[in-house]
């Protein structure tokens, strides 16, 4: 517990940067060997700490069930560890490139290489996971790395600190402790790489703070994901689907279902439906043992400031009940809010908490607009059985990314990039993504002895003349 009192300071910071980026530069080629030892020590640092970090978490939120932290943030992240290991000889192997014509016989190719080090500003919502699955693709890439886990978590910080000290040293990868003053101290080291996950605003200070070392960002933000239901949609499937993507983590998620629009014949049986779906996965309301607590009595307090505002405004608001909550736990009962005023709060800040607005539209067209004149969304989920209802919304729509028929799960499509567009976020990491985000993709062009350089020194000749004209039309 001593660990979470000692915040590392920006001389600390400064200087094992320092060794990190001479370690670095001393060793430039990374092999798979030793890629493959640090990702193989990652995840025995992850096994052997698993019970620890669940304990953390679960004290950390207030509450917090260990199947969610187990599933969430420990499996998933040996999935990304694994998963790294098993493609580092693809993904190492340089990459042919056909050259264009006008420098035949000249050979391209991409060779991937180390950045060198990478920082990673992880959240609290998944305080293990958001930190080890961009950790594992750095490593993938032949990095060291700095990881600072946000205050909000300090326990499950001390505990992520002392597994990763017991399997590395400070020059390959370390974690560092401490609040904002730290966070904002971490984001001005000239790292070669800076990946972020969390608000769009802090997102914005991030990105400033890098750009004054010319540090290249990777930012995972957030903002108002729509679940739409297209007419053909199965009210059953979206509406137990919806409410399971809104109760993980108690919708504190920055790819949860923040609204979903809903055509207006079908509202009523929806909402019907979702109130049925959120009692069946949480049959004892906000005290139900599979429902997450809110991170801070200040988060709570937020998420009851935007349902009073809606209910004063006339919005019909349907919790499910909320006592039997030990005192201790910030606990917040999942709550629908039909048809809310879109000027209210919970309809122009990203909630982040178990409430649900339900909005109707008339028609697609409409539905369109509706997410179209807001912010670009991280997540887009599509419910619908027909084919043309679906590409439409493929087609017409701006996100991050979709999921057709589901909530959340395309975060663990590791095969798949994961980021958002616009506000809710740059750059995108997982699988493939994660490990060239976290490369230099040198690209290299090997010239033959014979070849057609000669064509363009001077100085030129009526023959030269001739044949860069038959050149200009054959490109």
């Amino acid at each position: 517990m001593d660990q979470i009192l000692r915040p590392a300071t920006r001389p600390v910071m400064e200087a094992i940067f320092a060794s990190q980026r001479a370690a670095a530069q001393a060793d430039p080629v990374v092999p798979r060997a030793l890629r493959a030892d640090r990702l193989t020590r990652l995840e025995t640092a992850l096994t052997e700490a698993a019970p620890a970090l669940i304990a953390a978490m679960s004290r950390d939120f207030s509450y917090r069930p260990a199947a969610d932290c187990e599933l969430f943030d420990i499996t998933l992240s040996l999935r990304e560890i694994r998963h790294a290991r098993r493609s580092l000889g693809r993904w190492m192997r340089p990459r042919q490139v056909r050259a264009p014509l006008h420098l035949m016989p000249a050979r391209g190719r991409l060779m991937p290489q180390p950045l060198g080090v990478v920082g990673i500003l992880a959240p609290w919502n998944f305080p293990v996971y958001l930190a080890v699955a961009p950790l594992a693709a750095a490593l993938a890439a032949g990095n060291r790395a700095m990881v600072k886990p946000s205050e909000l978590t300090p326990q499950t910080a001390a505990a992520l600190e002392a597994a990763i000290t017991t399997h590395f040293t400070p020059e390959e990868v370390c974690v560092l402790q401490g609040g904002p003053e730290e966070a904002a101290a971490f984001t001005t080291l000239p790292f070669d790489h800076l990946l972020y996950t969390g608000s769009t605003a802090v997102g914005r200070k991030v990105a400033e703070a890098a750009a004054r070392n010319m540090t290249p960002v990777t930012l995972e933000l957030g903002g108002k994901s729509p679940a739409v239901l297209t007419p053909s949609a199965d009210l059953d499937r979206a509406a137990r689907r919806i409410a399971w993507g809104k109760g993980v983590n108690a919708g504190q998620v920055c790819v949860a279902p923040d609204y979903v629009l809903v055509p207006r014949p079908q509202m009523a049986r929806f909402v019907r439906r979702l109130e049925a779906a959120f009692l069946a996965l949480y049959p004892e309301g906000a005290a139900s043992p599979d429902l997450a607590a809110i991170i801070t009595p200040r988060h709570r307090d937020r998420l009851r400031s935007m349902l009073h505002e809606a209910e004063t405004s006339g919005a019909e608001v349907i919790r499910l009940p909320s006592d039997a909550i030990p005192a201790q736990q910030h606990k917040f009962p999942p709550t629908i809010v039909v048809d809310p005023h879109p000027g209210l709060q919970i309809m122009r800040e990203e909630i982040f908490g178990p409430l649900l607005p339900v909005v109707p539209y008339d028609t697609p067209e409409e539905a369109l607009t509706f997410v179209a004149v807001r912010d670009a969304p991280l997540a887009l989920y599509v419910f619908g059985t027909r084919r043309e209802e679906i590409d439409l919304w493929l087609a017409q729509s701006r996100s991050g990314g979709v999921t057709v028929n589901d909530t959340v799960l395309h975060v663990a499509f590791d095969t798949l990039p994961f980021g958002g567009i616009g506000p809710s976020g740059q750059g995108a990491y997982h699988g493939d993504a994660g490990f060239e985000i976290f490369s230099h993709m040198k690209p290299v062009m090997i010239q033959p002895r014979l070849n057609a350089g000669r064509l363009m020194e001077p100085p030129v000749t009526p023959r030269k003349r001739q044949l860069l004209g038959l050149l200009r039309r054959m490109i």
